[in-house]
């Protein structure tokens, strides 16, 4: 159980959040949290790749029994943010599919997914992680690289845009 604090007007609201591995039951959720985060940046997006990225209720089932899937509840039972992963191959790990429902960008939640994620990895035996992401997605990149994340200069097509590859040594980050 982590404790989040956020401001609201003139006091502070104090909210238990659990971060879990996601059930199917989740799968709603999630949906919703993606749609929510990811609406913004819809007009930035190829059609094909906005509707990748928030995905379908058949993608999300293959995703949910394919990966490691995370969610931050709160105590209402509300999905307030997403994150999975994978091990790859080579010692490598994957991340996927990151969203924190705007109500809660800034709290510190999108860093205790990540975290998450990355112990589930290097108990996986992972010793490096990747993820892939888009140029619209300015803060998210800038979150990335203060946490350890580094462009590999990979640039993949992405459904007609183009989508960049960053990079983690866990090893580093567990020193």
């Amino acid at each position: 159980m982590i404790v989040e604090h956020r401001r609201h007007r003139r006091h502070t609201v104090v909210q238990s959040i659990s971060i879990r591995k996601a059930t199917p039951d989740d799968a709603p959720g999630i949906l919703e949290c993606l749609r929510l985060a990811f609406e913004p940046y819809r007009e930035s997006y190829t059609p094909s790749a906005f509707e990748d990225t928030v995905m379908s209720p058949s993608a999300i089932r293959h995703r949910l029994t394919g990966m490691s899937v995370f969610v931050a509840v709160t105590e209402a039972g509300e999905i307030a943010g997403t994150i999975g992963c994978t091990a790859v191959a080579g010692g490598e790990g994957h991340i996927r599919g990151m969203a924190v429902h705007p109500a809660r960008a800034g709290t510190g939640l999108a860093r205790l997914l990540l975290e998450a994620v990355e112990a589930e990895l290097g108990r996986g035996g992972c010793t490096r992680v990747t993820l892939d992401t888009t140029q619209p997605l300015e803060r998210a990149i800038r979150f990335y690289v203060r946490n350890g994340f580094q462009s590999t200069g990979v640039v993949r097509d992405f459904f007609g845009m183009p989508l960049f590859e960053y990079a983690k040594d866990l090893r580093e980050s567990s020193r």
